[in-house]
């Protein structure tokens, strides 16, 4: 007799595991909101610097280990690509653009790491992994775009190099297997990126005046939700689960924003952005059960 059994999720991921990863981009989706109504204005270096480099060093303390060897360098790669380089674009694209461009550009980053997982990994994609690709950046431009999106050259490809930047550092995580608990990891990579900013900062961009008790609060939320907590959710995603499923929770990000749009600064919800919300939550599932392991047959006795 057999019996036909096919597992939802990779070999020894959780759903909690997937909700507990896909709780950090739904995090980061508050970026747009908090950057326009409560950071000072023209600076997205320093905004990058103070976002990242002081959850770095309380997370550091905290973990009290170095890396140590080869480490050294890849932690400082890792650093570079997914904080560092990715928040500097992130936030001049959010500076220089309305959310939802900002949001739909971004989208494309599962598309990359299926190719990249693919090139680097040998991890050959299904024809779903592209479809869910697909499907999720449709959807976001359904959820976030508008007649009036203004686009500007700079903040497009701002957007578009940090979503390259985070998808190469998704999937070389993967590939290396830091030999550490997530919130090491992350405090490494943390500093790394933040102290990379920081010298940018100091040479591109005067330092404000002041900083008003709005600003205060926005840094705050930044780092402490939106950097330590949120990474360490991350990457400990990302040690867990196939790249492509990480990528494609990262679609949950635009729907926050939309989300929170929608709450705090009451903007309009049209039945277009409905039907985008559920084409990208259509396209995260079909995301994981595209890096779901294929249908086991069992035979057993009857």
């Amino acid at each position: 007799m057999k019996t036909n059994t096919s597992a939802p999720a990779p070999a020894g991921v959780t759903l909690r595991d997937i909700l507990l990863t896909g709780l950090a981009p739904a995090i980061w989706g508050s970026t747009y909101l908090v950057t326009s109504q409560w950071l000072p204005p023209g600076q997205p270096l320093l905004s990058g610097v103070i976002r990242a480099l002081p959850a770095g060093l309380a997370l550091l303390a905290f973990g009290r280990q170095l890396p140590r060897g080869s480490w050294w360098w890849r932690a400082a790669v890792l650093g570079v690509l997914n904080i560092g380089f990715f928040q500097a674009m992130l936030f001049i694209a959010a500076y220089r653009l309305p959310g939802g461009v900002a949001a739909t550009v971004g989208a494309i980053q599962p598309l990359i790491v299926v190719v990249l997982a693919w090139a680097w990994l040998g991890a050959r994609p299904r024809p779903a992994a592209w479809l869910a690709g697909v499907g999720g950046l449709l959807g976001v431009a359904l959820l976030v775009l508008g007649p009036a999106a203004r686009l500007d050259a700079v903040g497009v490809a701002a957007a578009a190099a940090g979503a390259v930047s985070m998808a190469a550092g998704t999937v070389l995580t993967r590939h290396w297997r830091p030999p550490v608990s997530p919130l090491v990891l992350t405090a490494w990579q943390l500093c790394a990126g933040g102290l990379f900013l920081l010298s940018f900062a100091l040479a591109l961009e005067p330092l404000p005046g002041h900083f008003t008790p709005a600003n205060w609060l926005g840094y705050a939320w930044l780092s402490i939700i939106g950097a330590g907590f949120s990474y360490a959710l991350w990457f400990r995603g990302v040690g867990r689960m196939p790249s492509s499923a990480v990528a494609a929770l990262g679609l949950l990000s635009p729907v926050s924003a939309t989300v929170l749009g929608f709450l705090v600064l009451d903007q309009a919800l049209t039945a277009m952005q409905a039907a985008g919300a559920l084409l990208v939550l259509g396209s995260v599932w079909l995301g994981q059960r595209a890096a779901a392991p294929p249908a086991v047959t069992r035979t057993q006795p009857a």
